[in-house]
């Protein structure tokens, strides 16, 4: 089965440093939370608000051991009035056995008011 492991966070600071530090942090927490292999991804989507525009934020997909091959592409969320700023989106796709109610959503920082309905407790 293919699923969607969804995550968010957001950035204090239109900053290339910061932009990819708090994704970093949180598709380190989606892969493990969600045990997947680079081998088991389909593909990963990234999406910002208008106001990052310091650096691609898919870049640092990179870094992490293993994942060079899986194919990850920025693009620019929909520019919503009154929506959460400084917001970094990410839809990764893999294949899975985990059923959908059991895949665990990530969000960081102000994005955990975007679904508070899908964070699990500890």
């Amino acid at each position: 089965m293919t699923r969607g492991i969804r995550g968010a966070t957001t950035a204090l600071a239109n900053d290339e440093k910061e932009i990819l530090d708090v994704t970093k942090n949180l598709l380190e927490e989606m892969i493990e939370e969600n045990r997947v292999q680079a081998h088991d991804v389909s593909h990963v989507f990234i999406s910002v608000t208008k106001d990052l525009t310091a650096t691609f934020p898919a870049k640092v997909l990179r870094t992490i051991e293993g994942w060079k091959y899986v194919p990850v592409m920025c693009m620019a969320e929909i520019d919503v009035p009154n929506s959460l700023e400084r917001c970094i989106r990410i839809m990764m796709v893999t294949n899975t056995t985990t059923p959908q109610e059991e895949i665990h959503h990530i969000y960081h920082n102000e994005a955990v008011k975007l679904r508070p309905d899908l964070i699990k407790g500890e």
